[in-house]
């Protein structure tokens, strides 16, 4: 893509003006993912302008698969009924109840880990990586870029969209912020799944469920 398509993609995403998609771009060396992030922080963002916003209405989405092997129940709140009434928010809502079931999050965001767990990670990824015979230096860069990895497994947010692995929830979360006019917030979420931390066969779950969302 050129530099034109990618300024173009991060004004869809964030909707901040082309200069300054430009400048983000630049900043970032056109990492799209980077380049969003450093809109957000500057308050640029479409999206991010919102969250000072109180999202107090919303609504609940439960979601049961596999003939009640799976369960999910999750709220999302936005700021008005009106919104969370409407389709693009129902659609979005049931998605993301979809994407619970199938991608097994732990947290919302990566301000929900603990530092407990992120610092145990952390001593797996160095431990590895000094096993694996690298520098003291390169594995702190491994270390790096497998805690990326880990939240990205872990995290509602941080998850590639299962319909469209180019987006991540929180991208799918910003089109629906962008074409409602409203902050729309994950609020909590919980999954079931029937037999869990017990000794059983090993079914896929999970797979089925995102194979079956996609319609294959």
């Amino acid at each position: 893509m050129s530099l034109t398509d990618d300024i173009k993609e991060l004004r869809t995403r964030t909707q901040a003006g082309m200069l300054d998609c430009k400048n983000a771009l630049e900043a970032c060396n056109g990492n799209m993912e980077e380049a969003t992030k450093w809109l957000r922080e500057k308050g640029m963002a479409a999206a991010a302008k919102k969250e000072g916003r109180i999202a107090a209405e919303g609504a609940v989405e439960a979601y049961i698969h596999l003939g009640g092997k799976i369960g999910v129940l999750v709220e999302v709140n936005s700021e008005t009924d009106f919104v969370a009434k409407s389709e693009p928010f129902k659609e979005l809502i049931h998605n993301i109840a979809l994407q619970i079931a199938a991608s097994k999050p732990l947290f919302i965001s990566k301000e929900d880990v603990d530092a407990e767990s992120l610092e145990n990670e952390k001593k797996i990824y160095k431990a590895q990586a000094l096993n694996e015979g690298k520098p003291e230096q390169v594995a702190d860069k491994i270390v790096e870029g497998r805690v990326h990895k880990y939240y990205k497994e872990v995290c509602l947010l941080e998850q590639e969209y299962f319909r469209d692995p180019t987006k991540t929830i929180q991208d799918i979360i910003n089109e629906v912020i962008l074409s409602t006019g409203e902050k729309i917030k994950v609020r909590r979420f919980v999954r079931y799944e029937l037999g869990e931390g017990l000794q059983k066969r090993e079914d896929n779950f999970a797979e089925e469920v995102a194979k079956q969302a996609r319609g294959e």
